[in-house]
């Protein structure tokens, strides 16, 4: 009697666990959309400080190739993102829940309660 109990409890706790997964995953997606907002402000101003700088110096913005600086900054900052971005992602695999199945659990004690 006491694992039919046991069993019907993890049923009942699986909403609550399925309910704590989803706030963690909804966080974590948070998380990840505030780091992109994050890099992408870092990535412009980091180019307006460079336009700054090589404007100041007598450089030309025409003979710049925006799109190569563009590239080469969104390459610099994007590294501890990325790694950020991946451990988001392992965590967001970790935040599954088993469901527990009460069917099968009673049949494979079965015999236990009949007997």
């Amino acid at each position: 009697m006491g694992q039919l109990v046991s069993d019907v409890t993890s049923v009942l706790n699986y909403r609550d666990s399925k309910k704590e997964a989803e706030n963690e995953r909804q966080k974590i997606l948070a998380d990840i959309a505030a780091d992109e907002r994050e890099k992408t402000n870092l990535v412009k101003k980091t180019l307006a400080t460079q336009r700054a700088k090589y404007g100041a110096s007598g450089v030309a913005g025409h003979s710049m190739s925006n799109g190569a600086v563009l590239k080469r900054l969104k390459s610099e900052t994007a590294q501890p993102y990325n790694e950020k971005k991946k451990s988001y992602l392992e965590k967001l695999k970790n935040t599954r829940v088993k469901r527990p199945n009460l069917i099968q659990s009673l049949l494979s004690k079965f015999d236990e309660l009949v007997g």
